[in-house]
């Protein structure tokens, strides 16, 4: 069988990439080697993770909230097997939403590994055992991450865990150590200290989400350590040990003392690797950098001119909605369309709460590059709309440049981040100056009034609520 467009992977790039080229009119097949599609975003990643970070947000603002908007209720108490059970309701309604979408694009989907044989050959092993071969013409590399570990790590998937078991544990651990301040511990973190666990954060760097702006990083850390985190930064991991229920951890901390934490579960949330297990690349002459990743031109095209790569298997952050844009830019290539990707623009988001956002350059990478900027800064206790509804900590921070006012970074922590940014993401895609958003009317009362007097900070210095 031969097809146009060979997809190996769907996840959020694989499938949006083979639906994009089937509307472009390709004939498109896609391979996975799990049972349901989704990749890790919709089964084990994203999705999953937000259903959790839901529900127990649901439960502690119930303990937490309710009395002081006058709503009384008898102790709250939480199911966690029927959290979970949502969860996986959420998880199967999604991957099966993409099989439909697979269907009424006409993709053929083949469940199975995906391996070359050569450039344009394709095995599927399937889990029978049984094989097939098909061809295309272009092909595809959109096969994801895995999480990454520590290399005296033992991983046992019961008591010492990945992202992967930390969404279907079956109880709320006591004590939770999380190795890694990243987005993916802080996230389930946030879960579980959430439902009433003892969560326990050790970060090699001196803060935490370290790639991202530092007063973001500043704001997280003393919103959680309010909510009851506990967070040891600048903490290099020696061993982790598991002696029957319990976890020890041993770190060195900036002083050079070994220190000691005890939990009875230990989430390793240090980032995630490219995963190109069995996809035996060197048949095709696939080339990979020295980290793993398949290595690709302004095109997303591999070394061999026919195959494509995308997602968390190449550079970049390893984000779903990058995946999709890529998927989008490659099949629209394949097509003869001429598509951009600007990989300055694609927003960055912790969803723990209240939620962090991020677009653009950092205040510490504007000083780095030399460049001139102004920062506006405005406070979420400002904002009428954060009194209402009690949502009092954070910020929204513009930066632009001193010169030509444009808007070159925009950092937010407060309630719906993820989706202020975005407001900000379609700005600097048209170049807009600080000035440009602050003379826009943004409705009464929002949380999006922060972002209009953010940029008159940093526009002329004057926000008028402050």
């Amino acid at each position: 069988m031969k097809y146009d467009v060979i997809v190996i992977g769907s996840g959020p790039g694989g499938y949006i990439s083979a639906i994009r080229a089937a509307q472009l009119g390709s004939k498109v097949a896609i391979i996975e080697k799990y049972s349901t599609l989704g990749g890790t975003c919709l089964n084990v990643g994203c999705i999953p993770s937000k259903a959790l970070l839901d529900s127990s947000h649901h439960y502690y603002d119930a303990v937490h909230h309710f009395e002081e908007h006058g709503i009384s209720v008898e102790k709250p108490t939480f199911d966690f097997s029927k959290m979970v059970a949502r969860k996986a309701s959420v998880v199967e309604q999604t991957t099966g939403g993409i099989k439909y979408l697979m269907d009424k694009n006409n993709i053929e989907v083949f469940e199975g590994l995906g391996s070359f044989e050569d450039a344009t050959h394709v095995k599927i092993t399937k889990n029978d055992g049984s094989s097939e071969v098909i061809e295309g013409t272009n092909i595809i590399i959109a096969t994801g991450s895995k999480p990454s570990s520590l290399p005296f790590i033992s991983i046992d998937k019961e008591r010492i865990i990945t992202s992967t078991e930390a969404l279907k544990l079956k109880e709320v651990p006591k004590h939770l150590l999380v190795i890694g301040g990243g987005v993916i511990g802080l996230e389930l973190g946030s879960v579980y200290k959430r439902l009433g666990a003892d969560v326990t954060v050790i970060e090699y760097a001196p803060t935490i989400t370290p790639t991202m702006d530092k007063d973001v990083s500043k704001e997280l850390t003393k919103v959680l350590k309010k909510q009851g985190v506990k967070f040891n930064v600048s903490h290099g991991v020696t061993s982790v040990e598991r002696k029957g229920d319990e976890v020890v951890v041993k770190a060195t901390n900036k002083k050079g003392e070994e220190v000691e934490f005890n939990g009875d579960y230990c989430l390793v949330a240090v980032g995630r690797r490219a995963y190109t297990d069995g996809l035996a690349l060197e048949k095709a002459g696939v080339k990979v950098s020295e980290r793993g990743q398949v290595e690709v031109n302004d095109h997303l095209q591999t070394n061999v001119s026919n195959i494509y790569a995308i997602g968390d298997v190449i550079r970049g952050a390893m984000l779903a909605h990058k995946a999709e844009e890529e998927g989008v830019v490659v099949a629209e290539y394949l097509a003869g369309q001429k598509p951009h990707i600007d990989y300055n623009l694609i927003p960055g988001i912790v969803y723990t709460w209240p939620e962090v956002a991020a677009v653009g350059k950092t205040e510490q990478e504007l000083k780095d590059a030399g460049v001139e900027y102004k920062a506006g800064k405005f406070s979420m206790r400002a904002l009428g709309r954060s009194r209402a509804s009690g949502d009092l900590d954070g910020f929204v921070k513009v930066l632009a440049d001193k010169a030509t006012d444009e808007v070159l970074g925009v950092h937010i922590v407060g309630a719906r981040a993820a989706d202020l940014i975005m407001e900000m993401a379609v700005a600097m895609e048209f170049r807009a100056s600080a000035e440009d958003i602050a003379r826009i009317c943004h409705g009464h009362p929002t949380y999006s009034e922060a972002i209009k007097e953010a940029a008159k900070a940093a526009w002329d210095g004057k926000p008028l609520n402050a």
